[in-house]
């Protein structure tokens, strides 16, 4: 009797702390008032992996979130023998599974620039390029769990050389956008280097974009938008966005003086591009930064974010900082730094309850031996001046 009693009550707490557990373990759901502000390493070097570089991050139609990135063998150099690796999250960023290898490296040749596209029907679309010469595309149609085989598109990017005889293509890097009507656009740049520079040298470069309007199955090239020249230098890696009105804008990383990112618009995204201009509130440290629609039901808002050190004597990469415009560009009226310290490239997505995921490069040195934090927030940590 006294065993059996014993047996019982054992089996009621263990019902109970477990019960306790569970309860305790489930994500709560913020209200629209309470401030979200968390992060989590996603890749970091070690092992053959020298670098963690370039990232590119998606949420898909089921809100798993898809972290792309280049695995840097031995080196951090631009030119080191890479993996283009995944990771997915099903639970909002709070746990990983493992790397899983999309491109496997060839040795001598580059593999890298993931530019993924999440369609309306579920699929998610992957470019990137390898040795800086061909381009490639590959699709996943279960939520980024397996991946066609890759297919070379780098005929899109031939379709330049009557124009733009170049030496070095590639997309993105990072997201890029389908249109309303369907179209699977993608920021490309190009380079044509001097004989007497390397011959994957990134400058002189231009900037166009590439797409698809059956979904992927075939690609084909849009106008140059621009091209280096003394007024406008070396534009390169670049973002594109739908506005409102249904016109494209991207925002482009260059050289020039001014240090400040270039902006251009297009009825189509691939035709008829208005003359580059700066933007004043949006400085430019010379690095890819990234840009997206906000989903707020309350009011139409897009997020820019990149490197902003324009307080200090030479742009170093660091101080990572968010801007939201209101008015599609015209004026940037939120800013909220992200990461004070060192700071690369950077990728954001947006899931349909509004939470924020950027995915940028940190280190702890002066090197390139980087990895990926995921910072995830919402948009009351965004408005919420910092301090408060």
């Amino acid at each position: 009797m006294q065993k059996t009693l014993r047996n019982c009550l054992i089996l009621i707490c263990a019902s109970l702390l477990l019960l306790t557990f569970s309860n305790g373990c489930k994500t709560r759901k913020l209200s629209a008032d309470q401030v979200l502000l968390d992060s989590t390493v996603v890749f970091s070097p070690g092992g053959e992996y020298a670098s963690m570089r370039i990232p590119a991050l998606v949420a898909t139609k089921k809100g798993t979130l898809l972290a792309f990135c280049e695995g840097r063998i031995g080196t951090a150099s631009d030119w080191a023998d890479m993996d283009l690796l995944m990771r997915r999250s099903t639970d909002g960023g709070r746990t990983w599974e493992n790397n899983v290898v999309i491109a496997a490296r060839k040795s001598g040749q580059p593999t890298s620039n993931p530019t993924p596209i999440v369609d309306r029907d579920g699929t998610i679309h992957l470019l990137y390029q390898r040795d800086y010469a061909n381009a490639y595309y590959t699709r996943s149609t279960d939520d980024g769990k397996t991946w066609s085989p890759a297919v070379d598109i780098t005929y899109a990017f031939e379709a330049f050389k009557p124009e733009y005889n170049w030496k070095v293509l590639a997309p993105g890097p990072g997201h890029s956008i389908q249109l309303k009507n369907g179209r699977l656009l993608v920021p490309v740049w190009l380079s044509d280097p001097a004989k007497t520079t390397p011959r994957r040298s990134h400058a002189p470069s231009c900037i166009a974009t590439i797409y698809s309007d059956d979904l992927g199955k075939t690609w084909k090239r849009g106008a140059i938008i621009a091209g280096n020249s003394p007024e406008f230098k070396n534009p390169s890696e670049t973002m594109a966005i739908e506005l409102n009105d249904g016109r494209v804008m991207v925002n482009i990383r260059n050289t020039s003086d001014e240090h400040r990112r270039g902006v251009s618009y297009s009825n189509d995204g691939i035709s008829g591009w208005t003359k580059p201009v700066f933007d004043e509130e949006l400085y430019e440290p010379i690095c890819m930064a990234t840009i997206i629609r906000l989903q707020d039901k309350q009011k139409s808002g897009m997020l820019f974010i990149n490197p902003d050190t324009k307080d200090a004597p030479k742009p170093p990469r660091k101080n990572l900082t968010a801007r939201v415009s209101y008015d599609e560009g015209q004026t940037w009226t939120v800013k909220k730094i992200i990461n004070a310290g060192s700071s690369g490239y950077s990728d954001v997505a947006v899931t349909a309850d509004g939470t924020i995921y950027c995915l940028y490069e940190t280190n702890t040195s002066n090197d390139f031996n980087y990895s990926m934090v995921l910072k995830r927030f919402n948009s009351k940590w965004l408005t919420t001046p910092d301090g408060k």
